[in-house]
């Protein structure tokens, strides 16, 4: 019997499983882990990693796993290249599920877009005063230093990994998140500049809208390039049709 794997706590993978799990199709959908409380699809799940490529082999081979979705954040660029290899070594099909960028945005070509964390901090110093960082807790360490003494606007959804500059303020919360909303917390803090990632997606979308209402320019971190050749879809609905078309064959 047809096994598909989802690697991904993304919205898009929540959906795809809910539909593949509604045609009666046997999956396992795995988690990273590193939500605390992370919102869980339909059918079995597993946490955790899988022991690098070498394991994840090995977990394809042993569960018999006919065809894998990497539908990890865009910005989990590990996680896909070990699926690639891992998918390759066995003959295995596999689809890239990813939700479109921000690239079409309206305001897009205004942005600054950079290749890495670290351009986006030295971005930002040419602005000057108080960025609004929401590139998530992993990406920290790239500022704590070169900003120990700068006050800073950090939005994180879980705990920072480390201790943060007592010049910080951090809020926690999750998305989605309102236009108006995000207007406020820029004039209330008095941001200057805004640092994100091309994420894509409306749940955070809200930012790049409030930005230009208020006046701040916006640094956007690249995607990270991908494995070459694998099949993609940009959403659950077409990642449907790519596995049913996969298992029936």
């Amino acid at each position: 019997m047809s096994h598909v794997l989802i690697l991904g706590g993304t919205a898009e993978a929540r959906d795809l499983a809910a539909r593949l799990d509604a045609q009666g199709v046997p999956l396992t959908s795995s988690l990273a882990g590193r939500v605390s409380q992370p919102r869980l699809p339909v059918g079995p799940v597993r946490i955790g990693g899988f022991g690098g490529v070498a394991g994840l082999t090995d977990w394809l081979r042993e569960h018999e796993v006919s065809a894998v979705v990497d539908a990890t954040h865009p910005f989990a660029a590990t996680m896909g290249a070990h699926a690639a290899q891992a998918c390759s070594s066995l003959g295995l099909p596999l689809l890239r599920l990813a939700r479109p960028g921000w690239a079409a945005h309206p305001d897009a070509a205004s942005w600054t877009w950079v290749e890495d964390h670290v351009a986006a901090r030295e971005a930002a110093d040419e602005v000057g005063g108080i960025p609004f960082v929401t590139t998530g807790r992993q990406t920290l360490h790239h500022h704590i230093d070169a900003w120990a003494d700068r006050p800073v606007l950090v939005r994180l959804v879980e705990p920072a990994e480390r201790p943060l500059p007592a010049a910080w303020t951090v809020l926690r919360s999750r998305g989605p998140f309102a236009v108006a909303d995000e207007e406020a917390i820029m004039r209330e803090h008095g941001v200057t500049v805004l640092l994100t990632k091309d994420s894509g997606g409306r749940y955070t979308e809200a930012k790049l809208d409030a930005s230009r209402h208020v006046g701040v320019p916006v640094v956007v971190v690249s995607r990270p390039a991908r494995a070459p050749g694998v099949a993609e879809a940009s959403d659950a609905d077409a990642a449907t049709t790519w596995v049913l078309g996969q298992i029936s064959d």
